[in-house]
């Protein structure tokens, strides 16, 4: 049987489903699942409530828990990646520098000034999780979900050359939201997307025969939907394709949307007239920053609730790619994902080499990304906008070159359409300043 390790295991709800789809999979029953987090005493509230999952359901997993990564990724055949370097702390900073010049961001995890740091912070502790796996599991798969996604994946692949796939859920939930938009049977549904990560585009939409994308179109025009995706709706109008990532999400990687905190909340935000997107805060500044420091603050009823079973266990897996990608790589049985992977020759007209969101097959030979050709010239160079801040935020963190920061924040294009050149300069040197802790590769 596998062992299965994740690194971060400190995040009670995450862990728990993503254990919980391991454990409902009947070829992962018998699985070692190690749990590994800095913090002891969230370590030890996971594991109880992993053991407990284990023991309601009469299984046979064995479940280790241990502060020390080497110890825990010894031996391990899929090595899971939740971490959040620097925490709360961290990202509370991502969110507010920036906003005193003016740069207003809803997530801030994977573009933008926000995005930029978080991979600063988390690229040389992927790297020596990299480093520990040559020498404690040299075969493992690393099964990345640590944002920000494209930047990450792309430090593994240059940095360190060991196999992984980075896993987000923006595809699977976005063709469910559009599937019910069209009022056709998800199951029914056939469709192939591809781009980069939270900006990846369905290419096609259908139902047998039927392409679905006038009737996603007409559905559009519907009120209660225009008012739960304003972003993507707009996006979908003036560029021809949807889009996965949700509105909150997709306002912060393209310059039209969050030009000043006015037009965030005097034309933005009320733009959001249904709750579908209500967990970021209806798209205003700070709003995913808010809903972790909720739950932080809950953390405790969350993890009396989740032993107590006034949380019931999930019956069925969640939509989440990780338990499935092992279950087809342990037992040979083909499936299809979306996934995070080095561009070699997979999509025509975006960087080589950049990251990017294809259809995978996995089966027992592992990861096989497909190509995808060309994009339609106007997703590419959207794209690109976007793998332009990547590359050279990838650069600044395995090199040390605080230059390649300062111009990573030049070219991202939000920060660009709010400040100025030495706006940016300075917001670039403010966040270095405050964030110096967590980025050891510019110390002298």
């Amino acid at each position: 049987m596998p062992k299965i390790t994740f690194i971060g295991a400190g995040s009670l709800v995450f862990t728990r489903n993503l254990c919980s789809d391991i454990l409902l999979t009947p070829a992962l029953q018998d699985a070692t699942i190690a749990l590994m987090d800095i913090n002891a005493e969230r370590l030890a509230q996971v594991k109880q409530v992993v053991e407990t999952i284990v023991e309601r359901r009469g299984l046979k997993a064995r479940i280790e828990a241990s502060t020390d990564r080497r110890v825990a990724l010894r031996d391990s055949d899929y090595v899971i990646t939740t971490f959040q370097q620097g925490g709360l702390d961290a990202y509370a900073l991502d969110i507010s520098i920036p906003q005193r010049y003016g740069v207003e961001q809803c997530v801030g995890d994977t573009l933008g000034p926000g995005g930029v740091f978080r991979a600063l912070r988390t690229i040389p502790v992927l790297l020596d999780i990299c480093d520990d796996l040559d020498d404690v599991a040299p075969a493992a798969l690393i099964l990345n979900y640590v944002n920000p996604m494209a930047m990450n994946c792309w430090a593994i692949d240059i940095g360190s050359g060991r196999p992984y796939v980075g896993l987000c859920h923006s595809v699977q939930g976005t063709s469910e939201m559009l599937a019910s938009w069209a009022g056709v049977p998800y199951a029914e549904v056939r469709y192939h997307c591809a781009g980069i990560n939270h900006q990846a585009f369905f290419l096609s939409f259908r139902h047998g025969d039927q392409d679905l994308y006038p009737a996603i179109r007409a559905a559009a025009q519907r009120p209660e939907i225009r008012g739960s995706e304003p972003v993507r709706i707009d996006l979908m109008e003036h560029f021809g394709y949807f889009v996965t990532e949700s509105s909150g999400h997709a306002s912060e990687y393209a310059p039209y949307f969050r030009k000043s905190a006015a037009m965030v909340e005097e034309e933005l935000a009320p733009r959001f007239t249904s709750p579908h997107d209500g967990w970021f805060d209806f798209g205003r500044s700070g709003g995913y920053l808010r809903h972790c420091q909720e739950r932080e603050q809950h953390a405790a009823n969350e993890f009396a609730a989740l032993l107590s079973g006034e949380k019931p266990l999930p019956m069925q897996r969640s939509h989440e790619y990780g338990s499935a990608i092992i279950e087809a790589i342990e037992t040979n049985r083909l499936l299809v994902i979306n996934g995070n992977v080095p561009n070699n020759g997979l999509i025509d007209n975006v960087p080589a080499g950049c990251c990017v969101e294809v259809p995978c097959l996995v089966d027992g030979n592992g990861i096989q990304p497909t190509a995808v050709g060309a994009l339609p010239p106007q997703l590419a160079a959207l794209n690109r906008t976007n793998i332009n801040v990547q590359e050279l935020a990838v650069h600044a963190a395995l090199s040390g070159d605080i230059e390649a920061v300062h111009h990573a924040l030049l070219l991202d294009p939000l920060t660009a359409a709010v400040c100025t050149l030495p706006q940016i300069r300075a917001l670039t040197n403010d966040m270095l300043e405050a964030q110096e802790r967590w980025l050891p590769q510019f110390k002298k």
